[in-house]
């Protein structure tokens, strides 16, 4: 006699946990600095920010505060941290000044540094292009020497023959002397090679040449859009540098023709005494064109940074 066995009963499936389950559920176990793979920072670590923060505005706010007072209060004890009201007279002061000619140091330098970035940008774009793309006969070579000039402090050294030939050209005392020297620099073109190797792809270049792009059509359509990131950032640190040269500027212009450094520099020397107010307000009026640079191209700055780091 059989027996019929009854059948087994299983138990029913549970439902898949849904995705905002699984979100909720990931974010639980991640641990309390973890979120979607980005680490949240600690409390610590924005209080390290701001203390780092507040310490790089601290000299610009303290230039404010004692460019609208009086020379006085730079050396008094407590020491001032509100500003005063004497900014805009100060101001007006120091751009009247006969002996200063800040306004003049203000033209020349943006002169100088306008040309001399604008000559760095187009240079460095086309050798960077030339070592990345091209292949040439010496191109190591070049290459080589480019490095070595990063490594040598060039103007330095070579300060002297420098001024030599400046005498032998009777530029001296004129602004194509302080312009000449920096027109091209090796960090530029060592820098676009680097950023032009990885943001422009050989395919493309191929792929123009059998268009019947030629060489020049090519760095202009193709690789300048390519490098605009790396050429904004280089723009401004060329221009940062360019207008604080103080060395060889002060080798080949008089007090007649300044820069604008030149000029904060016989604020500081028309008085017996240092009158810190005026020196702190010729400062402040020196950094403006820089400000608007980073006001109106900060974003492309930024852009250009991280897009460089991450290449």
């Amino acid at each position: 006699m059989s027996t019929a066995t009854a059948p087994r009963r299983t138990a029913p499936e549970a439902p898949a946990p849904s995705a905002a389950k699984q979100r909720r559920r990931k974010k639980r176990h991640s641990g309390p600095h973890e979120s979607d793979g980005v680490f949240a920072p600690s409390v610590m670590t924005r209080v390290g920010l701001a203390f780092v923060a507040l310490l790089s505005i601290f000299p610009l706010y303290w230039m404010i505060v004692i460019a609208s007072r009086v020379s006085s209060d730079a050396s008094g004890f407590p020491p001032a941290l509100l500003p005063g009201g004497n900014l805009g007279e100060h101001i007006q002061e120091a751009l009247t000044n006969p002996q200063a000619n800040l306004l003049l140091g203000l033209r020349n330098s943006l002169i100088i540094t306008g040309t001399v970035t604008l000559s760095v940008i187009l240079l460095s774009t086309l050798g960077g292009f030339a070592f990345a793309k091209l292949k040439f006969r010496g191109s190591k070579i070049l290459m080589a020497t480019v490095l070595f000039s990063m490594m040598v402090p060039l103007q330095q050294l070579g300060i002297v023959p420098l001024y030599m030939v400046m005498v032998e050209l009777q530029w001296l005392d004129t602004l194509q002397a302080v312009i000449l020297p920096f027109l091209i620099n090796g960090f530029g073109i060592f820098m676009m090679r680097q950023y032009c190797e990885q943001a422009v792809p050989d395919e493309i270049i191929e792929a123009a040449r059998i268009d019947g792009a030629s060489t020049l059509g090519i760095w202009w359509r193709i690789v300048l859009p390519a490098l605009r990131p790396a050429m904004v950032v280089l723009g401004l640190l060329t221009f940062m540098l360019n207008w604080n040269e103080f060395l060889w500027p002060f080798m080949v212009l008089s007090e007649a023709n300044p820069t604008i450094q030149l000029a904060i520099r016989q604020i500081s020397t028309a008085t017996w005494s240092a009158d810190l107010s005026m020196i702190f307000t010729g400062t402040l009026i020196s950094i403006i064109p820089i400000a608007i640079l980073f006001v109106v191209f900060g974003r492309q700055i930024v852009h250009g940074i991280m897009e460089g780091s991450g290449k």
